[in-house]
């Protein structure tokens, strides 16, 4: 048998090593549960970081970087800031805010489009009432200017007149950047009359220098003279707010061989760099054209030559400089938008500068209407109507002025005399020409009045409108807008 000590002995060594076995349990369980907490206070501390720099991105993002995401939209140049902490990049956060970031740009262009064609409509409805009023305007003081003779009268009717006609340019030009339609429908005419009727809608007209080196019946199809006038008028007025007043303003017109250059020289300071790129972007077309592009106030120049060039297959560059220091400005007229006029037939306006090119030169890169040809061979020459003489040519090579005579009656009957050409007479001021309008006027009622008291007539008082007519277009005066326009058509207009 075992004696009493012996099971006490072995049964607190058993106890002994259950409890040394329960005691490093515990031991190993409480260091366990130390390290669970340690990495649970990592974790929390890892996840408040997480939720600061979260929070610090998502307000990164509404204070600086959505902002400058809506300015990019209307301002390109401007930067937007990426994301405050560089390791967010390419992580499902940094993909998540550059997709806020990029619908949000795509919204507001959307939306900034709508809200500028909304304002367009309004403002070609609005110009529409505008352009109405003026012409109302125009015809009421061309009534006057018919109607009363005194000098000064007649010259505040045409200094009127004349600021009318830059008040209608600027409501047209408001229009076609407002997407309207260029507003006149023109028979074919003269390139020259379409360049020199641009010219008379400005203010400094008198400055500008035209040199005209086409072939003579250079024209243009009827859609395109109106488009080609308010372009002509349009980058003439630039050169003349940009350059200083005592300088010219130089015109070339020349054939290339894809159809017609206009060249507008100025000697002002020219554009920067950036300046020159965005012009050039403007009047090429290709972008779209919004209101809150143009600045404050709006300059809708080359904004219209933009939205004329691209529908009428036009062609403007101002890329380069001009030899007098300035900026050079070339219209091109691509070849399918010249026609050709007889000149005999429809000489162009009296006004206009005399081409240097004599008369005899064909147009042989040109396409002719029908009738210019022969009817049945083709021929590009034709016999010249009764009554025409051709050009003559002195010793120094220019051709003279040429003269319509009506045909003889009888082979018996006297031939005219041809005329000789006149000398050009020097350029007089508006109050030259508006006092010898007066003069002439008054000339004429003052005869008259001689004439009724001799034959006993009553003197009706009606002024001589041909008589007039000749005196308003006296050197000097605003050169008038020669490009020609059917009563239905400008009535239509109007």
């Amino acid at each position: 048998m075992i004696e009493l000590p012996d099971l006490v002995a072995g049964g607190l060594t058993a106890g002994t090593l259950s409890a040394l076995a329960l005691g490093g349990a515990l031991l190993r369980a409480r260091r366990r549960q130390t390290r669970q907490r340690a990495e649970i206070a990592a974790l929390r501390t890892r996840l408040d970081g997480s939720l600061k720099a979260c929070t610090a991105e998502v307000e990164h993002l509404a204070s600086r970087r959505v902002p400058a995401a809506a300015r990019r939209v209307a301002h390109p140049h401007v930067p937007v800031p990426g994301p405050l902490q560089p390791l967010t990049v390419g992580t499902p956060l940094g993909i998540a805010l550059e997709n806020v970031v990029l619908a949000l740009q795509a919204e507001t262009a959307a939306q900034r489009t709508t809200v500028d064609a909304a304002a367009q409509a309004g403002m070609r409805g609005a110009v529409r009432e505008i352009q109405a009023a003026l012409y109302r305007l125009q015809d009421a003081l061309r009534g006057l200017q018919q109607r009363y003779d005194e000098p000064e009268l007649a010259q505040t009717l045409f200094r009127l007149d004349h600021e009318n006609e830059q008040s209608l340019r600027r409501a047209q030009v408001t229009a076609v950047v407002c997407g309207a339609w260029v507003g006149l429908a023109r028979e074919e005419s003269h390139l020259v009359d379409a360049v020199t009727g641009g010219q008379a809608r400005l203010a400094g007209y008198h400055r500008v220098r035209v040199h005209n080196h086409l072939e003579p019946g250079t024209a243009l199809v009827s859609h395109a003279v109106e488009p080609v006038a308010i372009i002509v008028a349009e980058l003439l007025d630039n050169a003349l707010r940009h350059s200083s007043p005592e300088t010219d303003v130089v015109v070339s017109l020349e054939h290339v061989a894809h159809g017609v250059c206009v060249t507008i020289d100025d000697a002002g300071l020219g554009m920067t760099r950036d300046e020159r790129d965005r012009a050039q972007r403007l009047v090429a077309g290709d972008d779209p054209i919004l209101l809150t592009d143009l600045g404050d106030p709006p300059r809708m120049g080359l904004a219209a030559i933009g939205r004329l060039t691209r529908q009428f297959d036009l062609r403007v560059d101002v890329s380069s400089a001009s030899p007098y220091g300035g900026v050079r400005a070339v219209l091109r007229v691509d070849t399918h938008l010249l026609s050709h006029l007889d000149p005999l037939e429809r000489p162009p306006a009296a006004s206009a500068p005399r081409t240097t090119r004599t008369a005899r030169g064909a147009l042989l890169d040109l396409p002719r209407p029908a009738h210019a040809y022969g009817a049945e061979t083709g021929a590009a020459e034709q016999e010249p109507a009764p009554g025409h003489h051709e050009p003559r040519h002195e010793d120094d090579g220019l051709p003279q002025r040429r003269r319509r005579t009506r045909p003889a009656a009888s082979a018996q009957a006297p031939q005219p005399t041809p005329a000789r050409s006149p000398e050009r007479r020097p350029a007089r001021s508006p109050e030259d020409a508006a006092a010898a309008l007066g003069a002439l006027q008054s000339g004429t009622a003052a005869a008259r009045a001689a004439a009724a008291a001799d034959t006993g007539a009553v003197d009706t008082g009606v002024v001589d409108t041909a008589a007039a007519d000749t005196a308003a277009g006296a050197p000097g005066e605003a050169p008038a807008d020669h490009i020609d326009q059917t009563d239905d058509e400008e009535g239509a207009a109007r």
